[in-house]
């Protein structure tokens, strides 16, 4: 099964030792960087046929990008190089948790999904798999062609992947963040989410409530995970798992999610769409997450 990943690619700069102010910092180093590419790059290196659809600038660093994931293996025939574009850069600080903060330069909703307008649709015919996530909501000509690309995939009989992946820093209406991202994962196949987001949008402090919440009324699967606490799966025909987390000294825990997702989605395509395949797959997903977050980058 092919999977297509629709939305935001962009450049992590980021400081590879423990620092809270990025000007105490003397060197910056570019990794891959949004949430839809690192998932795509984890997916393709388990094997899986992945295609990103999006946009970038046609500057030097959006060729880097492409470039980057073309090597991982990625298709990019529908990542567009938007004319006098910038792709957006985002400085990465880490504290001595893992824990990272961001500022970003560059407008991150102008060139998540807008300029591959006319070739979301086509993307999606040819795959079998869509992963939408909530980045693209923020701003109007974005939330209408992600809303637009989930009802596709829903009417065409595609497997949809939501991953909430939810930036209440870029919203300024957090309520509206989390309506909007419900909406989009009203039918979703599979929803990913972390356990603060679960809460969001359930009002649910635990883990096992939230996703008997969401479990059949919103999504068919949903998997919650907790960090070094693990996860958990709630889904069809009643299946329910709980893995542990995998114990490690973090650098940098901001692609564990990420990880996540790509392992099950890769999990997901080989199976051909078979849902026991998450339940097989997500002690895997939790060991992909302990390991990337023991490096610097994402991925």
């Amino acid at each position: 099964m092919r999977i297509v990943c629709l939305g935001e690619a962009l450049v992590d700069l980021v400081a590879e030792r423990a620092a809270v102010d990025p000007t105490d910092v003397d060197a910056f180093v570019p990794h891959f960087g949004g949430a839809l590419a690192n998932v795509a790059v984890q997916a393709a290196r388990r094997g899986a046929r992945v295609s990103i659809c999006g946009g970038v600038g046609d500057d030097p660093w959006g060729h880097w990008l492409g470039q980057r994931l073309r090597e991982e293996g990625i298709d990019t025939t529908d990542l567009v190089h938007e004319r006098g574009g910038r792709t957006p850069l985002a400085l990465v600080t880490v504290d001595d948790r893992g824990e990272p903060s961001y500022a970003i330069y560059g407008s991150t909703t102008g060139l998540g999904l807008v300029p591959a307008a006319e070739r979301i649709a086509p993307a999606i015919r040819k795959a079998e798999i869509v992963l939408l996530a909530s980045n693209t909501l923020l701003g109007e000509q974005e939330r209408r062609l992600t809303l637009g690309a989930r009802a596709q995939a829903l009417e065409e009989g595609k497997l949809l992947v939501v991953d909430a992946n939810m930036r209440p820093n870029r919203w300024l209406d957090h309520q509206e963040m989390v309506e909007v991202t419900m909406e989009l994962l009203q039918g979703a196949f599979l929803a990913k989410m972390n356990r603060q987001e679960a809460e969001w949008l359930t009002g649910e402090a635990e883990p096992d409530a939230a996703a008997a919440a969401l479990q059949g009324a919103v999504a068919r699967n949903v998997v919650i995970t907790s960090g070094d606490r693990g996860a958990i799966l709630r889904g069809e025909g009643g299946v329910a798992r709980s893995v542990p987390g995998v114990p490690v000294l973090p650098k940098n825990t901001a692609g564990a999610g990420d990880a996540v997702t790509g392992v099950l989605l890769a999990a997901l395509a080989a199976s051909g769409g078979y849902a026991p395949a998450l339940n097989v797959a997500l002690p895997d997903a939790m060991q992909a997450a302990a390991q990337v977050v023991q490096a610097w980058g994402a991925v």
